[in-house]
């Protein structure tokens, strides 16, 4: 799946990504992935001094409230 369909997929249901997406997402939008201990993936990238962390629910899908922080970041600082 493309960005920008990754992008409007989260903005239309952020509880409805799976976590792959999510981490894929994150990439696509220069998020590099610098550290994972058991489920937790931390996130950084160049600029953004925050370093979202991401972790799948029990289901397998990725946590809402980490999909919106995830998308305020995208939206504060952009490409």
């Amino acid at each position: 799946m493309n960005r920008e369909k990754l992008l409007a997929k989260a903005r239309n249901n952020p509880r409805g990504l799976r976590f792959p997406e999510v981490c894929a997402l994150a990439e696509a939008f220069g998020f590099q992935l610098i550290r994972q201990r058991g489920s937790h993936r931390m996130f950084a990238r160049r600029g953004v001094p925050i370093h979202p962390n991401l972790q799948p629910d029990k289901n397998g899908m990725a946590k809402g409230y980490q999909v919106r922080d995830l998308l305020k970041l995208i939206d504060e600082y952009g490409e």
